[in-house]
């Protein structure tokens, strides 16, 4: 079945320890209603940096990557369904990018 990858962009970092655990709770549903398509749960990152040709630059990019994640999915549409249910899709702090991975 062809996986595909979940980038996420954006989100919170949760100010108090109550709302931390609601976000990690919130995740852990949402990741458990996936089942057997999550291939690699994957975890958040931190900063990055961006090189290209011209040097080295610190400022994470133009819309840098928060986490990310693994799927299977029949098709991108479906991979697309499941990211709807994502926490940074439902509260409004985020988007997920989803694209197919190429087997080479």
């Amino acid at each position: 079945m062809p996986q595909f990858i979940f980038a996420y962009h954006g989100g919170n970092t949760p100010e108090t320890a109550e709302a931390g655990a609601a976000a990690m709770a919130a995740w852990r549903a949402w990741m458990d209603d996936l089942g057997a398509a999550l291939v690699v749960p994957g975890n958040p990152v931190g900063k990055s940096h961006t090189v290209a040709s011209t040097g080295t630059t610190e400022d994470g990019g133009a819309n840098p990557i928060s986490g990310y994640s693994v799927v299977e999915a029949a098709d991108q549409a479906a991979a697309c369904a499941m990211a709807r249910g994502c926490p940074l899709v439902a509260d409004g702090t985020g988007s997920v990018e989803v694209a197919p991975l190429i087997e080479m």
